[in-house]
C-alpha cells in the first residue's frame, strides 16, 4: 500500500481547507477522537475560534486482534452532549468503525453529530456512512507528523 508522509505544513493546509469547508456550520462543541484526532481537533478549534472541546477514547483492537464491538475508554457524560450540535473530529476515516461508533453514541446521548476528518478512504469504508466533511480522499496509508515512526526514530 502506498504511504503518504505528511509534513506539518501539509497538515496545516488540510486543517485550513477543513476549516473553510466548516464555515457556516453551526455546532456547540467539538469532540476530538483520541488519539489521532486530538491534534487536528486542537488545530481546528483554533482555526474556528471554538473553545468548548471534549474528548472520546475508543478501542477497537486489543494488540493485533480486532474487537467485535468498540470499548469506550473515555466518553463525555450524556448531559454535556444532550441537545448539543457536536462536531466530531478525527484524523482519518479508514474503516469508519470508530467515527461511526462515536457518532451513534453522541446520538444516543441526545446530541446531533457532524463528523469532520482530514482524510477519508472510500475504498476501505466498512460502515453505511461517511464523514460529513473531509479535507482529502485517499487510498494511501497516511503517516501523520505525530506518528511514532516519524518522531521516535532511534
Amino acid at each position: 500500500m502506498e504511504r503518504l508522509f505528511l509534513s506539518w505544513e501539509s497538515l496545516l493546509g488540510l486543517v485550513r481547507h477543513l476549516a473553510g469547508r466548516l464555515q457556516g456550520e453551526e455546532f456547540d462543541l467539538i469532540l476530538g477522537i483520541a488519539r489521532g484526532g486530538l491534534i487536528p481537533t486542537a488545530l481546528l478549534a483554533q482555526a474556528l475560534g471554538a473553545r468548548d472541546i471534549l474528548t472520546a477514547a475508543v478501542m477497537f483492537y486489543e494488540g493485533e486482534e480486532a474487537l467485535p464491538e468498540p470499548v469506550f475508554l473515555q466518553f463525555p457524560p450524556d448531559p454535556l452532549l444532550f441537545g448539543k450540535r457536536v462536531l466530531l473530529v478525527d484524523d482519518v476515516w479508514d474503516s469508519g468503525r470508530t467515527a461511526f461508533a462515536v457518532k451513534a453514541r453522541v446520538r444516543q446521548a441526545g446530541g446531533v453529530p457532524l463528523v469532520a476528518t482530514l482524510h477519508f478512504k472510500p475504498s476501505r469504508n466498512q460502515v453505511p456512512d461517511q464523514p460529513d466533511v473531509y479535507a482529502e480522499a485517499t487510498d494511501a496509508w497516511v503517516v501523520y507528523p505525530w506518528a511514532p515512526e516519524v518522531w521516535l526514530k532511534t
